[in-house]
């Protein structure tokens, strides 16, 4: 009894899933209606584009976060990526790959004050129950703590974020914008 209750239930879940199509999620209003254009500029499915297979491949992304950290070049991990403490050089001085186009904007400082947050705010919770130490202890050193750990952090994970979007080929980095700012 119970296997054919299931083995109609599998046959129903089979058709369903043969007469289903792949429909762009819109909402119903948005959808074409005999014949009518959608309400939307989002594109349909027959509209988006296919994959492009003139397009690079990403680099390896782990050796590039790692040079990253060390704030070296992402390309060959010998030149040096700043030009002091957060400026970054427009191309590196050994194998002069193109650093310019890197866009890390706020990134470095919103993952900086979260791991420094993250990291802590436990042991300040612990330093405080378990040992109790003066109010004006517990500001000064976790002050500095927060500071000095910041300021650690904050070159090395910009490192990441640019050597990140370097494997990636995100904002300019890739062969044909790098190709089209050297023509113009």
């Amino acid at each position: 009894w119970t296997q054919t209750l299931v083995g109609a239930w599998l046959q129903r879940r089979d058709v369903k899933q043969q007469t289903r199509t792949r429909a762009v999620f819109l909402p119903p209003w948005c959808r074409r209606i005999e014949g009518k254009k959608p309400m939307t500029d989002r594109p349909q499915v027959a509209d988006t584009p296919s994959y492009d297979s003139t397009q690079e491949a990403d680099r390896p992304v782990k050796p590039a976060l790692w040079k990253g950290w060390r704030r070296r070049c992402p390309n060959c991990g010998e030149g040096a990526m700043f030009d002091g403490y957060l400026k970054v050089h427009d191309s590196c001085a050994r194998c002069g790959e193109d650093l310019s186009p890197q866009k890390a904007d706020d990134g470095p400082a919103y993952l900086t004050m979260l791991v420094v947050g993250h990291l802590m705010a436990p042991i300040l919770h612990v330093v405080a129950f378990e040992w109790r130490p003066a109010p004006w202890v517990i500001a000064t050193v976790f002050s500095i703590g927060c500071v000095a750990l910041s300021l650690y952090l904050l070159p090395r994970i910009k490192g990441g974020i640019v050597a990140y979007q370097w494997a990636k080929r995100m904002n300019g980095f890739d062969a044909r914008a790098q190709a089209a700012k050297k023509a113009a």
